[in-house]
């Protein structure tokens, strides 16, 4: 799993690949988490938990980065270190079942990212694994 910060106009995107979906997400994650804090402390925090269901991959991943985002203003913690697991759901959409280690902000020095943006997003599947582009309202 990798990921690159790229300049967008005003804002930031992640350009990320991963050998699996799972792979694919977290290191999106990883990437948000990149666009907020140069530094982040290892050790520091407590995991936690969340699950994501949605229509579409694209959706998904939209919902998922929400949710981290949601996940660090009420538990004024940044995510880091990110795992997922991604899957169709039993409905026929898809499931993401991840977690995160919160690490509090009185530990790092973060910039607020204020939103995930469909803007440009994409999630597909490349000849070694999956492929995703996402833009974040900064």
């Amino acid at each position: 799993m990798s990921f690159e910060l790229r300049d967008h106009t005003a804002d930031v995107a992640v350009d990320a690949s991963g050998e699996t979906l799972g792979a694919l997400f977290a290191a999106v994650a990883e990437g948000l988490t990149a666009a907020q804090c140069d530094d982040v402390p290892d050790g520091v925090g407590e995991r936690f938990e969340l699950t994501v269901e949605s229509e579409t991959l694209e959706s998904l991943l939209f919902d998922y980065l929400d949710e981290l985002v949601y996940e660090r203003d009420v538990r004024s913690v940044l995510p880091a270190d990110h795992q997922a697991s991604v899957h169709e759901a039993a409905d026929g959409g898809w499931l993401v079942e991840a977690s995160a280690r919160g690490v509090p902000f009185d530990a790092v020095d973060a910039r607020e990212i204020k939103a995930v943006t469909y803007s440009e997003m994409t999630v597909q599947e490349v000849e070694d694994g999956w492929h995703a582009y996402v833009v974040f309202d900064v």
